[in-house]
């Protein structure tokens, strides 16, 4: 196979008319080579750091979407589905995307569960680690989000570093908002990476002491542009990704906007090129080609090197996706879960309490951090309920994994004028989190996940809508482009009932988030982030 266009050599900084030769899935030359095809061939693009079960679809299924926007790899954390089922819920991944033409790079999760304030559904302890970490399958050691266990030498999260520095491979790092002298021993641990930064100066603090900053723009999360003005001066250390990409998003865009959006800033092309193909490929040691002679033949052709618009993808010589249509295939697979809890009534929901004013969770668009502030209650019979005309709505956490009265709060911002969204896409645990204008609705979308054994979902008083998540309560069993769609009326329908957030769906999943400050709601209580300690809805 010969393949004629502008050859894009990222490392030597070069752009030039040439001819790429494929034999057996293998670059065998690239030559300079005079014709007139203005198409340009590069290295495909890397999302240094996601959880492919956030975008609902199985790895196979997300291939099938992220090929048509030039992604050939992600280096992939199953941590989602790790504190749903533990270590077979992470064979589970690695089996699935091995069924198609495609580089997933799954991590070992450090944290299952990811705190000891929530009920999850498995624990991975530090001999797991060592088994993970010995298959060649796994290649680094996944988000450590534990930092207190860190920098307090907890004897568990230590010996899960030092067997990734035993099988010499990465550890990445999750640390929001740590500065100073404990980021330095953070750091000093063996942190190599964050994609948690959301201002400048953490970001430049953490590349200057040594640390790889990904710069992440997901469906929630958006820190491009705080962070994408350190890029001309520290690219060589820097990378980017989606960490959450939903399935409607994934449908429209991925790396490759990112790509655009850099370049629009007037950012050098070849140091956008490194963060997006060249340093995830080089950091995690991955068997990704680099459009070099004797690689893999993974590369992607771009209309052009400003709007990044592709036209076709390779991976191992095999023709992934052309002009906007995906070659790969859906595979069948076994739908893993484990929800054990029965429905719930509506007197679960209440919360009784002369309080005058209570402690609720702002809500920021775009972020994961939360701010913690306090209002006055709004309480009917004894019952403290949403106060929809302040914004000040009930919210609750559901134990999906067996029968637990649920957890109340009250959450700022989601705007909802009627009825009620819930989800069991709840970082990190996944347990049923739901936040509604009536202690009634609430109810009904509830149980309405629980009917379907997991899924996201939005009702009101004319309508129910629900999107069906059977694997593991967190992805489904359909292919992409339904699931795209389907979540995109359920983001249209929270919408119409009033919310103003851009990704009402995603922004819930992160308010069980308790490693992201400052305030967050698990199904044993509302949690302070800051302390890492339980705190009380009612202000004495």
């Amino acid at each position: 196979m010969k393949i004629q266009g502008q050859i894009v050599d990222i490392q030597n900084k070069n752009i030039y008319s040439g001819e790429v030769t494929v034999i057996n899935g293998i670059i065998t030359s690239i030559i300079p080579k005079e014709h007139d095809i203005q198409q340009y061939i590069l290295p495909g693009f890397v999302d240094a750091h996601i959880h492919i079960e956030s975008s609902m679809l199985v790895p196979s299924e997300f291939a099938k979407l992220a090929v048509l926007h030039g992604t050939v790899a992600t280096v992939s954390d199953p941590h989602e589905i790790a504190n749903v089922l533990g270590v077979p819920g992470v064979e589970f991944m690695i089996d699935n995307g091995k069924k198609v033409p495609f580089k997933f790079n799954f991590g070992a999760p450090s944290c299952v569960p990811a705190t000891s304030f929530e009920s999850a559904g498995a624990i991975i302890n530090s001999n797991d680690i060592k088994a993970l970490l010995a298959n060649p399958d796994i290649k680094y050691l996944a988000e450590m989000m534990n930092y207190p266990g860190v920098l307090f030498k907890d004897e568990e999260v230590m010996k899960k570093i030092e067997w990734a520095k035993h099988y010499n491979k990465p550890i990445d790092g999750h640390a929001p908002g740590l500065r100073g002298d404990d980021i330095t021993t953070y750091i000093a641990a063996g942190m190599s990476t964050d994609h948690e930064c959301f201002t400048y100066d953490e970001a430049l603090e953490k590349l200057q002491k040594g640390m790889k900053v990904i710069i992440r723009e997901g469906s929630a999360a958006k820190n491009f542009e705080a962070l994408i003005d350190l890029l001309p001066d520290h690219y060589e250390n820097m990378m980017f990704c989606s960490d959450d990409k939903h399935p409607d998003d994934l449908l429209i865009d991925h790396i490759n906007k990112l790509c655009a959006r850099a370049v629009a800033k007037g950012i050098d092309i070849f140091k956008v090129l490194l963060a997006a193909c060249i340093n995830p490929v080089q950091h995690y040691n991955l068997d990704v080609g680099l459009l070099q002679n004797g690689d893999p033949a993974d590369f992607i052709i771009l209309e052009d090197l400003v709007n990044f618009k592709c036209l076709a993808t390779y991976i191992n010589g095999e023709l992934v996706a052309e002009k906007g249509i995906s070659k790969i295939d859906s595979v069948p697979f076994e739908c893993l879960n484990n929800f054990n809890t029965d429905k719930k009534v509506v007197s679960d929901f209440e919360f009784h309490s002369a309080a005058e004013r209570i402690r609720v969770i702002e809500a920021l668009d775009g972020e994961l951090v939360t701010n913690e502030i306090e209002t006055d209650s709004l309480i009917i019979d004894g019952n403290l309920v949403s106060n929809v005309d302040n914004d000040v709505l009930k919210m609750t956490v559901v134990n999906r994994y067996e029968n637990q009265d649920p957890s109340i709060a009250f959450i700022k911002n989601f705007g909802l004028k009627e009825g009620a969204i819930a989800s069991s896409v709840g970082h990190d645990s996944h347990n049923i989190i739901a936040v509604g204008t009536t202690d009634e609705t609430i109810c009904r979308a509830v149980n309405l996940l629980i009917e379907n054994k997991g899924g996201i979902c939005a009702v009101n008083a004319h309508e129910e809508k629900v999107v069906a998540l059977p694997v593991a309560g967190i992805m489904s069993d359909q292919p992409g482009a339904i699931i795209g769609e389907a979540y995109a009326q359920l983001d249209t329908m929270a919408k119409t009932m009033g919310s103003k957030l851009r990704a009402p769906y995603m922004t819930l999943s992160f308010m069980a988030l308790l490693v992201i400050p400052a305030l967050k709601l698990s199904d044993k209580g509302l949690f302070d982030g800051g302390t890492f300690k339980f705190t009380s809805v009612e202000v004495k």
